[in-house]
């Protein structure tokens, strides 16, 4: 073989492994490029999906605020109910205690079953203990074709709860 046909054949293996390192490179590029369209595509969604969740949870902090706004005033109407409940029960027994004819302790036990009758089981009595304070407490009876549930609690003068009873009995 001639020495220019060697030359001839090694610059032709030479060009075509250049070409070859050139089309692998191209690949490697175009295969990089999809990579980066797709990695776009997901931060995308991404931002979009976060977005979504804070607006999620931006609108169930709206509704728990609500909630507990509604919550408090539900809380401070039963405070309401209660404060003036017990100022009628005063009343009525301070009535009660005038009068020459009728047992203040009949009479107190008297209002408290009219007014348990007319709530569906619900009363508000007020007790004094030895320490001057005013306690108020409450008993509550339902009733579902399962279960007879009864709940009684007791609040001081200041509206804390100092007890709270649940019982639940099936049926």
């Amino acid at each position: 073989m001639d020495t220019w046909l060697i030359i001839v054949i090694v610059v032709a293996v030479l060009i075509l492994l250049a070409f070859m390192f050139l089309l692998s490179r191209k690949g490697r590029e175009r295969k990089h490029e999809a990579n980066r369209r797709e990695a776009r595509e997901i931060r995308r969604g991404a931002e979009v999906d976060r977005a979504t969740a804070d607006k999620t949870r931006a609108e169930a902090d709206v509704q728990a605020a609500e909630a507990r706004r509604q919550e408090a005033e539900a809380r401070e109407r039963v405070a309401d109910a209660d404060q003036q409940q017990r100022e009628a029960r005063e009343r009525h027994l301070e009535a009660e205690r005038l009068d020459p004819d009728v047992d203040e302790r009949e009479a107190a036990e008297q209002y408290d079953r009219e007014q348990a009758r007319r709530h569906g089981g619900l009363t508000s009595e007020g007790d004094s203990d030895e320490g001057g304070g005013d306690r108020v407490e409450h008993y509550e009876r339902t009733e579902t074709p399962d279960v007879e549930r009864e709940r009684v609690y007791e609040q001081d003068d200041r509206g804390d709860v100092v007890r709270d009873e649940e019982r639940e009995r099936p049926r």
